[in-house]
């Protein structure tokens, strides 16, 4: 073959598939040849008369001995002009390029690769064309050479001196900018000015970037300079000032220890403090340690060391300040001014750490900031709901880049003073993970013999909390770990009667939401006063005097809105069901914005809600008061049960079934019922079937019949042992064909020997049997002494009645039919009546 320069080659020659390189014509470049083929390739080379090899490129330079399809099809045939063998076997070849070349074919396999090709001749184009590119190019190029392109001086050099454009372009292309993958195009490219518009455009882009990197370099090197401009200037001034005996940092540094010796720290404090301040001086301000030991010594400075003002109560004025803010709850509020009055006598008294455990709405948290204005206190509050990180109390260790003291020491920081009334609310939904349980960093907060020495992980000093009131709050109290409610004084709210619902209704939510919506009462504005009277300078009596509203008459003094008993009594019936009052206050606020609109429209002046009203501004009734069954019902019992949310009765229903439900089961339970509640109904089952006679079934009655015991609701979890006897009452009624007296209500835990236990929360119970217009309600004898805390509304409605076994049970809720036992008959006969009374 020849070229244009009769350049004559054999028909084959040897090939050596080259690494991330690619070899261009006329170009001089040095290559080390490491691999046993190509190290053979290149021995065969020089062995021929003319040192020719093709050098192409290999697709993956990341295979060692590739195919022959791994390698492009197109490289260079070159003249290898010098050879340097090196001991480990590789050799050290400079080539120079002579023809672009196309491979046709491939030479049988032996140690190396030999390869049949055709010289692939340029194609020049159109002359002014390939003149103006190269003039463009070649301006690009000295502009890249001149923003620091990646370029060898020589290489930058002899390009100024080249007039044969593909020359030209075959030395830009060796540019380390270039991928492989650009170059290799730019070699199988024939024509010259597709070459030269490829490198205008590749050069374009490339000074762009290098324009926009020398900007980005002399930003940030202005900034170092200029940093390092004020850091030199800053120490000649601290020089300066130092030799004039005004240094600017001594002052701060003193002003720090003045901030030190007045915060009164204890002195361990105060001497770890002092010695910070101490590295500070002698660390360069630069240094980013100042910043974390200013901020420590900050926080230290911050915190409230010193005792307050003194505990010389007015215990008189605190019992009206609670009375003012809260109606009822009066064992919360004799505990309270207990502990003021012993206070005021003993000084060294510690202060309580109380739990309030309530179902929502009854008045838990705004109790605390009622607590703190009785006792003359600043409040924090701290919601610990959803909290899962103990660094959230405990704060994090110095060490740590952004670290804080934990929440504790933020709030008391907040306070101000070292003797606020703290609050942890929502302390049953603290939860656990991998960053620690909360919970147990609470128990040195908690505990009245260790937080006089409370441990920050980011102060690392004693910190004393013994002064400061804790309350903290819960829904129940089954979720808070054992040691920690074991370190609080529980007080239960269980919840609000009617009538109590009715007062907070009138004096608190009342007056509360027709001041928010506008519709409180007001005086009438008066063109020229002469007199004010004290009423008349209030700020909401003044700001309405200066906004006139003739279209509505204003009656002096009188408010917008009145609801009457009757249908606050409605609302507390038939629209809400809970032991608090938050929902009560919306359907209010509900009825205050309705009003409100009405005003504002100039329809009415004022309104007056009734009973028969309620449904046109709420809707129709969404609970129905009065008993929880509409008739008495064989099978169907009325039990009661305590949530969160307070009590709420509960309906359980029995029914026989003829045969069993397969393998042999003859007992099923339904209703999402827990393991606890489920043995209670085992239980149940067991008494009744060991007394069928006293119950009147036949022996052999339960070998071919089923039980199915339900408690409705079923997308409600239920548990725990005290709907035994509800249980045990349905079973017999399903069984005997006896009715449930719809008025009876009751509780316990039943035993297999029919003994009825006692149990817990018998005041939310009682509380909702009273709201669902339940007559009698049936209780553990043991649970008679837990009476006391029942409001005496609720014992004046409901007739409460204690038994000891299950037959007293039952001769009281069941109606008349086959006896039960002739201890129960006995009573029942000496009542006088045909049928057990509910009395």
């Amino acid at each position: 073959m020849t070229d244009e320069t009769t350049r004559t080659y054999p028909s084959d020659l040897p090939l050596v598939p080259l690494r991330e390189a690619v070899i261009f014509p006329k170009i001089v470049t040095p290559l080390g040849v490491g691999r046993e083929r190509s190290v053979h390739a290149v021995n065969a080379a020089m062995q021929a008369e003319k040192h020719y090899i093709i050098l192409a490129a290999q697709r993956d330079a990341e295979v060692d001995d590739p195919a022959a399809e791994q390698v492009f099809s197109v490289g260079t045939v070159a003249e290898i002009v010098r050879l340097l063998r090196i001991p480990d076997g590789s050799v050290q070849i400079i080539v120079q390029g002579l023809d672009r070349v196309k491979i046709t074919g491939w030479g049988p396999e032996t140690s190396y690769f030999r390869a049949t090709f055709e010289v692939i001749p340029d194609e020049l184009g159109e002359p002014v064309e390939r003149e103006a590119l190269m003039r463009n190019v070649k301006a690009s190029f000295q502009q890249y050479v001149d923003n620091g392109g990646s370029i060898q001086p020589e290489t930058a050099m002899t390009a100024k001196t080249i007039d044969d454009p593909s020359h030209f372009a075959d030395l830009i292309a060796t540019t380390p900018d270039l991928t492989l993958e650009q170059r290799q195009q730019l070699l199988e490219t024939k024509t010259i000015i597709e070459r030269l518009r490829f490198l205008s455009v590749f050069l374009a882009k490339q000074n762009e970037i290098l324009e926009l990197k020398a900007k980005i370099q002399s930003e940030v090197q202005s900034t170092i300079d200029k940093t390092q401009r004020e850091y030199i200037l800053r120490e000649q001034m601290k020089t300066i000032q130092k030799e004039l005996g005004e240094d600017d940092s001594s002052t701060e540094l003193n002003e720090l220890r003045e901030k030190i010796e007045a915060a009164g720290m204890p002195d361990p404090v105060k001497e770890k403090a002092l010695k910070e301040v101490g590295r500070l001086e002698k660390i360069p301000q630069a240094s980013p340690e100042t910043g974390v030991i200013r901020t420590y010594v900050d926080w230290l400075v911050s915190l409230p060391w010193k005792a307050g003002a003194g505990d010389d109560w007015d215990i008189e004025a605190a019992g009206r300040i609670l009375d003012e803010d809260h109606y009822g709850l009066g064992k919360v509020k004799d505990r309270i001014l207990e502990y003021m009055a012993v206070r005021k006598l003993a000084k060294d008294l510690r202060a309580p750490i109380l739990c309030f455990v309530g179902p929502p709405g009854v008045g838990k948290t705004s109790l605390g900031r009622s607590i703190a204005r009785a006792m003359g206190r600043k409040f924090v509050r701290m919601s610990l709901g959803g909290i899962r990180d103990e660094a959230e109390i405990r704060g994090h260790r110095r060490t740590y880049v952004g670290a804080l003291p934990g929440r504790i020491l933020q709030n008391m920081k907040t306070a101000g003073t070292i003797d606020p009334v703290f609050m942890l609310d929502e302390i049953d939904k603290v939860g656990a993970d991998f960053r620690g349980d909360p919970s147990s960093a609470l128990l040195e907060v908690l505990d009245p013999e260790q937080n006089f020495a409370f441990s920050d992980h980011y102060l690392e000093v004693p910190y004393d909390l013994s002064k400061a009131i804790f309350i903290t709050t819960a829904n129940i109290e089954d979720t808070i770990i054992s040691p920690l409610r074991d370190r609080m004084e529980i007080i239960r709210l269980p919840g609000y009667t009617e009538d109590e619902k009715l007062h907070i209704a009138t004096g608190y939510l009342m007056p509360r939401q027709l001041k928010q919506h506008g519709l409180a009462g007001e005086e009438p504005a008066k063109p020229e006063p002469v007199e004010t009277s004290p009423e008349s300078t209030t700020p909401e009596a003044v700001g309405e005097a200066k906004v006139p509203e003739p279209a509505v008459p204003v009656i002096a003094t009188e408010a917008r809105l009145e609801i009457t008993e009757e249908a606050l009594r409605k609302i507390v019936r038939e629209y809400t069901r809970e032991a608090g009052v938050r929902n009560l206050e919306r359907e209010i606020a509900s009825i205050c914005r309705k009003v409100a609109r009405k005003v504002a429209s100039n329809e009415v002046p004022r309104a007056t809600v009734g009973g028969d009203d309620v449904a046109t501004y709420l809707g129709p009734e969404r609970f129905e008061y009065g008993l929880a069954e509409k008739e008495d019902m064989v099978g169907a019992a009325t039990g009661v049960s305590v949530s969160e949310h307070g009590g709420d009765v509960l309906t359980v229903e029995a029914t026989i079934i003829d045969g069993t439900f397969g393998e042999g089961k003859d007992f099923q339970l339904t209703g999402q019922i827990g393991k606890v509640m489920e043995e209670s109904a085992r239980a149940a089952l067991s008494w009744v079937r060991a007394h069928p006679v006293d119950l009147g079934v036949p022996k052999d009655f339960f070998s071919d019949h089923a039980m199915h015991v339900h408690v409705p609701a079923g997308a409600i979890p239920k548990d725990g042992p005290s709907a035994g006897v509800t249980m045990a009452t349905a079973i017999v009624s399903a069984l005997t064909g006896r009715p449930v007296r719809r008025d009876v209500a009751m509780t316990g835990e039943i035993t297999l020997r029919g003994r009825v236990l006692p149990i817990g929360g018998l005041k939310e119970k009682l509380l909702a049997a009273h709201r669902a217009g339940i007559k009698t309600f049936i209780l553990p004898e043991k649970n008679k002494k837990d009476l006391v805390d029942i409001p005496k509304e609720v014992l004046d409605t409901v007739a409460t009645k204690t038994v000891g076994t299950i037959d007293e049970v039952l001769a009281l809720a069941l109606m008349k039919g086959p006896r039960i036992t002739p201890a129960a008959l006995g009573k029942v006969r000496d009542a006088g009546a045909a049928a057990p009374p509910p009395s």
